[in-house]
């Protein structure tokens, strides 16, 4: 009878346990979590932080009151590959091994890598989603994004049938859960007259009108109510490529969009393989345990221009470097418990 007892008197606190964290962690909704309808990202290869340093009308115009940040961190290794291996799947590179060969010529699929892109968690969670990417260099359709998983994939040769490509899909009517864009022109232009050229710079500005026609789609066809627009670099240039580790090369843009985004300087210490973190909070979608990528603290808000993150804490408070928010009472506490143990163990390996 005792032992019947116990038993009952178990179970109970376990489905009391469950309630009180699933209440928990709905009263502590991270700011932004689960606001967005759609993300749209823009990667611009090659760009690093060029967007600060000619005139980019378009981008100046879309991220006047967004959150911005020229010198986020790449990758340690400069390559394509590698960052945008990065920036979809939230690892290091080290921890992806991705390079461009194995981009170029193996097809990924979720059955080969139990690593999932932002793609993977997005189908996972919304099996109905409009998943499309489109590029220029088509070895991230093959080799990064997964091919099993439903995702439409377009690859245009220039940055010009890639924009006119867009723009049409968006006018047609199509509505994606998230959009992944790669522009190529810019990388190019650095590979054939220098990073610090002037034909580099004009394919910089180039860039910054497809950016201003596809964000002026989207919001003339409604998908900006409810959608959150990212522009990201993979890496910078020199006068001899990239690949190395000089602050050019080093260094990327992360620029980001929406209605609750406040107006802020992105913190010293972004990285842009943080964009998957951010695409998949605003989707509403938990990060796995294994993904090393961030949120940025303070982007998100309750209300567009009011700078609502959770707040700095008092010398007894302690707000969660992993979701962003102060943990209290018995059963969140024990949340916060394993959010120290992922965030320390990401930021070991950061």
């Amino acid at each position: 009878m005792l032992k019947k007892t116990v038993s009952i008197l178990l179970s109970a606190l376990i489905l009391f346990s469950c309630f009180s964290l699933a209440a928990s962690a709905k009263e502590n909704k991270p700011y932004g979590f689960g606001d967005y309808d759609h993300v749209f990202i823009i990667g611009v290869d090659g760009a690093g932080a060029a967007f600060s340093q000619t005139e980019t009308p378009c981008f100046d115009s879309i991220f006047a009151d967004g959150a911005v940040r020229h010198n986020c961190a790449t990758e340690r290794i400069t390559i394509s590959a590698q960052n945008w291996g990065s920036i979809l799947l939230g690892v290091p590179c080290d921890t992806h091994g991705l390079t461009n060969d194995i981009c170029k010529y193996d097809e990924r699929n979720t059955k080969d890598d139990s690593l999932g892109s932002i793609f993977r968690y997005t189908r996972e969670q919304y099996p109905d989603a409009e998943l499309v990417s489109f590029n220029n260099w088509s070895a991230i359709n093959k080799g990064i994004i997964e091919n099993d998983i439903g995702v439409k994939k377009i690859n245009k040769d220039y940055d010009s049938l890639l924009t006119d490509t867009i723009v049409d899909y968006i006018n047609a009517g199509n509505e994606p859960t998230l959009m992944f864009v790669q522009l190529d022109d810019v990388d190019h232009a650095a590979h054939t007259y220098g990073g610090f050229s002037d034909n580099y710079y004009q394919a910089i500005r180039t860039a910054d009108g497809y950016i201003g026609r596809i964000y002026n789609a989207l919001a003339e066809n409604g998908l900006m109510e409810n959608g959150l627009f990212i522009v990201v670099s993979d890496h910078g240039e020199t006068n001899d490529g990239h690949g190395g580790n000089t602050v050019e090369e080093s260094t990327a843009v992360v620029a980001v969009k929406g209605k609750s985004v406040n107006n802020m300087t992105l913190p010293e210490g972004t990285r842009n393989r943080d964009v998957a973190a951010i695409a998949l909070h605003a989707l509403g979608i938990e990060k796995p345990v294994h993904m090393f990528a961030t949120v940025p603290y303070g982007l998100f808000g309750e209300e567009k221009g009011t700078d609502l993150s959770p707040a700095e804490p008092e010398e007894n408070e302690d707000v969660c470097g992993y979701c962003g928010v102060i943990h209290s009472g018995f059963f969140d506490v024990i949340r916060g418990f394993f959010h120290k143990i992922a965030l320390f163990f990401t930021q070991l390996f950061r």
